[in-house]
């Protein structure tokens, strides 16, 4: 029986190889580990990755796949913020394949740029390089764009990014395959593009471009936001954005992997240049809380960002996140997906020497940036002594002078303790890249602190939007079993990035479920824009929408994996 399921397997790799090159099928487990190891959570073995280099490979190596019952992980950029982009530790039934995708990188402007059709591995990055001719922006500007994060990859785990007037990342235009009741491959053309009926003549005219105008449907009407900015404004018992809301879930949004996605169509917006900076900072989380209430509620346009961190954040990214501040303010976001593999790469070379830890990289990385002088602008750090809650407030330059008016009126009232200034551009920019430092900050400490450390225990949570207690105090049993705690997030829209570091000796899985608990009792959804990997439980409405999507369970088998002791790798 083994013999069998060896000789069915090696038939599966002569496939890949006759469909993409020995090159692109990579076996070995070093030539694997960088797609099979996630950054932050996740790790396994795989029979094999993939790297096609069109989408007519993509599929036929998919029909490979389901021909030898393997389990298919599509993958575009390995974050691993929760595991889901790899395999995990669990027993797996059979045989898994990574399928990359970032080989297959084409956009197509559509609609005069209003849409972009993205294909399977197209990034962020360069998707909004794109635009840039055309004074357009995608969905999500920065953050995850930062290392590398794709298009497809954000509409599939529902990303929030951080502007307001936009809410999750949503499409119900994509092209995908799934795999049926009866165990078949089929390919769904959802596009509005009319392309033809045979699959690989479909895949390989989208790749190419290959259509006319009166093939596309219309665009939707151009404006500045979506119809999310309505709902965010209501001040309700109920989250604004999570994963599981089933306003959010259709087709390819939402999947979490448990679909073959060869491309979504998504909406551009009007690129905002005129945007003005104000730092606003206090020390009463009440005091945000009323803030952000009275901008909601009032008849002014929302903001188009609103990011908080507070002071431990900041101190967090001063010290750890000083590599990615100065690589993406100076050399761009480019560069820095180039430097974040290379730092992966080199730490898994050292991790195989002898006398070298898992992160000698980050150890340089760390030694080397902190020998630069100061990066942070003086009165950013003047606000960091006098306040302990820090809340970036991005809006229109046509509403400068409004806000400026608001701000000042506000903190002017009886009882209300808090300051702001208006940011030069310099400041601007610091002050948005040091909030995003804050997400890899305390990945980095983590790193450098392993022989004193147990694990990180991270949420990204969203909070009703009525919680007026809004900032977790954890009670001493909790928080004593911890090093550091890092709360940073997206206020307007109460969802909120919390990273944790427990100390050596800790029980990261009994800890998670304790502080779960305390999220769960407040009404939170988690997780509420990076999907499920493997350390959430999947709610029923989820695990629905997976078996719907996915009903021979083919792809990527630990997504939504609820068994307590498997939630960790």
């Amino acid at each position: 029986m083994f013999g069998r399921q060896r000789q069915h397997q090696s038939q599966a790799v002569s496939a890949f190889i006759d469909i993409m090159g020995s090159r692109h099928v990579l076996t070995s487990a070093r030539a694997t580990e960088p797609f099979a190891k996630g950054n932050r959570f996740g790790g396994g073995s795989v029979l094999a990755v993939l790297k096609p280099g069109s989408l007519v490979d993509m599929w036929r190596a998919l029909q490979v796949c389901v021909d030898h019952d393997l389990i298919v992980i599509p993958q575009s950029a390995n974050t691993g913020l929760t595991g889901g982009s790899g395999p995990g530790d669990q027993d797996y039934d059979r045989e898994i394949v990574i399928i990359s995708t970032l080989r297959i990188n084409q956009i197509h402007l559509i609609n005069d740029a209003r849409e972009a059709v993205c294909l399977a591995g197209s990034t962020l990055y360069e998707l909004d390089d794109k635009l840039a001719p055309h004074g357009r922006e995608p969905h999500s500007v920065i953050g995850s764009s930062s290392i590398g994060a794709s298009v497809v990859g954000g509409i599939a785990n529902n990303s929030g990014g951080s502007q307001i007037r936009k809410g999750p990342a949503f499409t119900k235009h994509a092209i995908f395959a799934r795999v049926d009741d009866e165990g078949k491959v089929e390919l769904v053309n959802h596009l509005g593009i009319s392309l033809g009926d045979d699959p690989a003549h479909i895949l390989d005219r989208l790749q190419r471009g290959e259509w006319d105008e009166a093939d596309v449907t219309p665009p939707p009407e151009d404006s500045l936001d979506t119809e999310y900015s309505e709902h965010v404004r209501e001040i309700t018992d109920s989250p604004a954005r999570y994963n599981a809301n089933p306003k959010f879930l259709h087709e390819a949004s939402g999947s979490a992997g448990k679909l073959m996605v060869f491309a979504v169509r998504t909406r551009t917006f009007p690129k905002q240049k005129d945007s003005t900076t104000f730092y606003v900072g206090t020390n009463s989380p009440a005091e945000l809380e009323a803030l952000r209430r009275a901008i909601l509620t009032s008849d002014m346009p929302l903001p188009i960002s609103g990011e908080y961190m507070g002071r431990p954040s900041f101190d967090l990214a001063e010290k750890y996140g000083k590599d990615t501040f100065v690589s993406v303010k100076h050399a761009g976001s480019r560069e820095q997906i180039k430097l974040f593999a290379l730092k992966n790469w080199a730490n898994g070379v050292f991790a195989k020497l002898p006398f070298f830890g898992q992160t000698v990289a980050d150890s340089i990385a760390q030694g080397a940036f902190s020998l630069l002088p100061q990066q942070l602008p003086d009165r950013m750090l003047e606000y960091r002594d006098r306040f302990e809650h820090h809340l970036l407030l991005v809006v229109s330059g046509d509403q400068k002078q409004r806000t400026e008016e608001f701000l000042t009126t506000f903190f002017a009232e009886v009882g209300h303790d808090g300051d702001f200034f208006i940011c030069t551009a310099d400041e601007a920019q610091s002050a948005m890249l040091h909030r995003f430092g804050a997400a890899s900050a305390a990945t980095r400490y983590f790193n450098l602190h392993r022989d004193e450390s147990s694990e990180m225990i991270t949420f990204d949570v969203a909070l009703t939007r009525d919680d007026e207690d809004w900032l977790e105090v954890l009670p001493t049993e909790i928080s004593d079993q911890l090093h550091i705690s890092s709360y940073y997030g997206h206020f307007f829209c109460h969802v909120l990035h919390q990273d944790h570091v427990a100390k050596k000796g800790v029980d990261p899985v009994a800890l998670k479920k304790q502080m779960m608990a305390l999220l769960e009792a407040r009404g939170a959804a988690v997780p509420a824009e990076h999907n499920y990997g493997r350390l959430y439980q999947v709610p029923p409405e989820m695990e629905a929408h997976f078996k719907e999507l996915d009903p021979c369970n083919v792809f990527n088998p630990g997504v939504g994996e609820t068994s307590p002791h498997k939630n960790w790798a």
